[in-house]
């Protein structure tokens, strides 16, 4: 049923699960091979929900009915974590602009005043060092910003 009424992507998948256990492969088997083709989260427990209930017995309508509730809240949390980082990203793009468009500014109001880091051997190695600065800033303020959920 899944194979004929769900979109793309995921459709395929369970046809093609579909098809391992019905040509032989044993459905813990083919179940392995789906969380292998499907790297996510989601998909494992589904195949350990669904792993469990065959080894187990129990409602399986009620495991699964309990899993998309789990994977709905990890979806709402995972909102409620973008929502509380929007300032950490918002400093990250502010704060990895601002150098380049302070000195494409001075070129234009005051060369004078901005030439010498390009003419200089000393500029030279003060654009190198702010260059390397703000390439680890970006990485340390990404790494702030990523929560895994």
């Amino acid at each position: 049923m899944i194979a004929n009424e769900v979109a793309e992507p995921v459709a395929g998948e369970f046809r093609q699960l579909y098809e391992e256990q019905k040509f032989g492969l044993p459905v813990r088997d083919a179940l392995i091979n789906l969380a292998d083709r499907v790297p996510l989260v989601d998909v494992k427990f589904f195949v350990t929900a669904v792993m469990l209930q065959r080894e187990t017995g129990g409602n399986l309508a009620e495991i699964l009915d309990n899993l998309s509730y789990v994977i709905r809240e990890r979806f709402k949390i995972l909102r409620q974590v973008r929502v509380h980082t929007a300032q950490g990203r918002l400093t990250m793009v502010l704060l990895m602009a601002l150098p380049p468009t302070i000195v494409v500014l001075m070129l234009f109001l005051n060369k004078g005043f901005i030439m010498p880091l390009f003419t200089d051997p000393i500029g030279h190695a003060l654009i190198v060092g702010g260059i390397t600065l703000q390439t680890m800033g970006y990485f340390v303020i990404r790494r702030i910003i990523r929560i895994q959920v």
